[in-house]
């Protein structure tokens, strides 16, 4: 049995380093994304890779070094996504709060090839940069590669 990631990103050696659920919902909680994982790793088969990202338009969560059993762990890291995703919405002119899903697979999808292929942007605040280097996505993703709606 398998599911679709909405996103899977590779690292220069073809690995999976990294696998992203994308959901378009804003106000959630570190309780509520705790749950989601839970639910994602129990109801489907998510391989295990070293990163677990939850995307959405004002929240990034993401996990390190978790596995993929289905139990209740919270985030590694909560970050701010604003300041990431800001850009994309000015240049589409749309708002967060009115986001189709497919729009903001885009969104997501544009800004984690812009991060493996330039960096994190410059305009981008320090706290929210500090996070992204210090988990150790960046330094995993350099180089690789990202695949949309993989079977894994």
């Amino acid at each position: 049995m398998s599911q679709i990631a909405d996103l899977v990103a590779y690292n220069p050696d073809g690995q999976i380093t990294l696998i992203v659920e994308i959901k378009s919902r804003t106000d959630t909680s570190r309780s509520w994304a705790t749950r989601m994982r839970r639910n994602m790793l129990a109801h489907g088969v998510v391989p295990n890779s070293r990163f677990l990202l939850l995307a959405l338009p004002d929240r990034l969560y993401l996990w390190k070094d978790t596995g993929n059993t289905p139990e209740l762990v919270e985030p590694t890291y909560e970050i701010d996504a604003t300041p990431f995703f800001q850009p994309y919405y000015e240049r589409a002119n749309i708002s967060p709060d009115h986001l189709s899903s497919q729009s903001f697979e885009l969104i997501v999808t544009s800004w984690l090839n812009e991060l493996i292929q330039s960096g994190i942007p410059a305009n981008v605040p320090e706290a929210q940069r500090r996070l992204l280097q210090e988990s150790g996505l960046l330094d995993a993703l350099k180089g690789g590669s990202v695949a949309v709606e993989v079977p894994v």
